[in-house]
């Protein structure tokens, strides 16, 4: 067992699957000699050399273009976008070709490909620089979306999103970068699809996801020192989406609160809440709660973006208003 960095089981992460099949290749900018502008792609270059870790022109029309093209041919690329808002400039390739052409070509063609991006704000970076896009992302069919939140989940899930058939969506929450964690030994596969019941509670169910998670699992801690049993469940999959632990869990406490780093509108805790009403409604004791950030861009000011952002102080007060109502 060794403690990682976010940042550092990203390489491993990678490294791990290139190793294992000689048909991985990494592309991006900046991604080979100067190893990833976050530092998390450090020794790929020296390791597997630039025919396999290659540095591309600052396109990322032509970084998801050539990882396209190489997925149509066999191997299984994975792409770097720096930043997740960047996804801007190429979302025609990865919308309306990407996610749509092997469904258009009935199978003929598969994308075996993962399109990596540092996603989310609390790093003072700006509107355009700190968007969590998931909600973008999860609305297209024929995209699977995962955010991790651990070093371990980092590694796991890029395993199982670099072996899966489809084009993955791997979103890395840059403010988890410095955090560290635990990541067995040896070769590490997760499966996507599937969330985690990180803590088990009677009275609510937190619903988080990426950077949301620790502090989703730090307001369960104080909360129960109140008085108020949380369970927290990390997310990490939308697409797929594991709702079955997410229904059993909210039946189990009959309350739900999401926790999303997104803007309100249109956030994937409204998808879920939909869902938890149609299957779940006469199991609940009260309606479900969205603890988001405002549907404003995001600002860069240190206390303006901290106040945007939900805080554990926010989430603890938002939970204890609703279950004393």
């Amino acid at each position: 067992m060794a403690e990682l960095t976010y940042r550092e089981a990203i390489a491993r992460g990678i490294a791990q699957e290139m190793r294992r099949d000689g048909n991985v290749l990494f592309l991006g900018e900046d991604v080979a000699a100067a190893g990833g502008v976050f530092k998390g792609t450090t020794g790929l270059l020296d390791e597997f050399g630039p025919v396999r870790v290659r540095d591309t022109p600052i396109s990322e029309q032509a970084i998801l273009g050539a990882a396209m093209g190489a997925a149509m041919t066999g191997l299984r690329p994975i792409a770097e976008i720096m930043f997740s808002d960047f996804f801007a400039v190429c979302w025609d390739i990865v919308v309306n070709e990407i996610a749509k052409s092997r469904y258009m070509t009935n199978g003929q063609v598969s994308f075996p490909l993962v399109i990596r991006a540092g996603n989310g704000g609390g790093l003072r970076f700006g509107a355009q620089h700190s968007q969590s896009v998931e909600n973008w992302a999860m609305a297209v069919p024929g995209l699977k979306v995962v955010v991790p939140s651990t070093p371990a989940d980092v590694i796991g899930l890029m395993a199982a999103a670099v072996r899966d058939p489809d084009p993955v969506l791997f979103l890395e929450e840059k403010a988890l970068y410095p955090t560290k964690g635990e990541v067995p030994d040896g070769e590490v596969v997760d499966t996507l699809g599937r969330a985690r019941v990180l803590r088990s509670g009677a009275h609510a169910t937190l619903v988080a996801l990426g950077n949301m998670v620790p502090r989703a699992t730090a307001a369960a801690e104080q909360l129960g020192a109140g008085g108020i049993d949380c369970t927290v469940i990390d997310v990490r999959s939308l697409v797929p989406l594991d709702t079955h632990t997410i229904l059993a869990e909210v039946a189990r406490t009959g309350r739900m609160f999401t926790v999303e780093e997104n803007p309100r509108l249109c956030g994937w805790g409204a998808e879920l809440v939909s869902i938890v009403v149609e299957e779940s409604f006469f199991d609940l004791d009260g309606a479900p709660v969205r603890i988001t950030t405002p549907h404003i861009p995001l600002p860069a000011a240190d206390a303006l973006e901290d106040l945007a952002i939900p805080s554990v102080e926010r989430i603890v007060t938002t939970v204890e208003k609703a279950m004393n109502q």
